[in-house]
């Protein structure tokens, strides 16, 4: 087992434990296993369209004054985005999340106005690892800001958050080759929203948004941009329809939207790769 496969498990390991602890000690929990796929997938300075399968582990629960959330993805990519040092063979990624929520409105007692479901304050951090050819990202966010829950069907909550991100990449190639150790980005804000709304009886709309500012300087000293991810998925509740548990096992269609990935501008990759258009079939099993 190389290094990287052996730091991907070391991670995977904490993340089970650290969720079976929190299940043990939530007042509600909720643990599933997914797989998605699409080949439409892009890289910076990548000029393919890539085919990706995504295993994932994710993890939500909650207890009288707060709640917690982590989700694990391990990604294959084929050939079109290869793995170091190169070759036919597919580079390999883990991105972990974790986000935790204290729940101010509840420690002090408040009364929330109109469609105020709940206001917290949510600290976390995003880590990954990928052993592509040419980059070998090693990222480490912190993320800290007030969150607001909203009083709909379902759930839908924002954040407004600070991230102090960082980097230590070791790809083969300058300038990333020239990068010393553990490259600090500008602290920037980060607008971030997460759902699940409920469609009829069998079907929901659920899905994440996070709009990034621009991080100051890259690694080459080139100005980032500001950055969008949105996430979507319509899911049926197949395992309801089929006589099992309600939510039990979810399939349906989910779409991406990337733009500036990571950052990356037109004017950075020669307009290669920084901006992803992404449908994917997607299964879940809850537990």
């Amino acid at each position: 087992m190389t290094r990287h496969r052996r730091r991907i498990a070391c991670v995977s390991l904490l993340f089970l434990l650290s969720a079976s602890a929190a299940a043990q000690a939530a007042d509600w929990s909720d643990t599933s296993v997914a797989w998605r796929a699409g080949d439409r997938f892009r890289e910076p300075h990548n000029p393919n369209a890539i085919g990706k399968q995504i295993a994932s582990l994710t993890h939500a629960s909650g207890w009288r004054y707060g709640s917690q959330f982590l989700n694990l993805d391990l990604l294959q990519s084929d050939h079109r985005d290869p793995a170091s040092p190169g070759g036919r063979k597919g580079a390999f990624e883990a991105y972990l999340v974790y986000r935790h929520t204290l729940d101010i409105a509840r420690l002090g007692d408040l009364h929330l106005p109109g469609p105020m479901r709940g206001l917290g304050l949510t600290a976390g951090i995003d880590l990954n690892a990928k052993d592509d050819a040419a980059y070998n990202s090693r990222k480490r966010m912190w993320v800290l800001g007030p969150q607001v829950s909203w009083a709909v069907p379902g759930r839908l909550n924002t954040a407004l958050l600070m991230a102090w991100e960082s980097n230590a990449p070791h790809g083969p190639f300058p300038p990333i080759s020239g990068v010393q150790g553990r490259y600090r980005y500008k602290p920037h804000p980060l607008l971030a929203a997460d759902w699940s709304v409920p469609v009829g009886e069998h079907w929901a709309f659920e899905g994440f948004a996070n709009f990034i500012a621009s991080k100051g300087r890259d690694e080459a000293g080139r100005a980032t941009g500001a950055e969008t991810n949105i996430d979507a998925r319509l899911m049926l509740d197949a395992g309801a329809l089929l006589g099992a548990r309600k939510r039990a096992f979810l399939a349906g269609i989910e779409y991406q939207y990337w733009h500036n990935k990571f950052g990356n501008t037109d004017a950075t990759t020669g307009n290669r790769g920084n901006t992803a258009s992404t449908p994917m079939l997607r299964v879940e099993h809850h537990f």
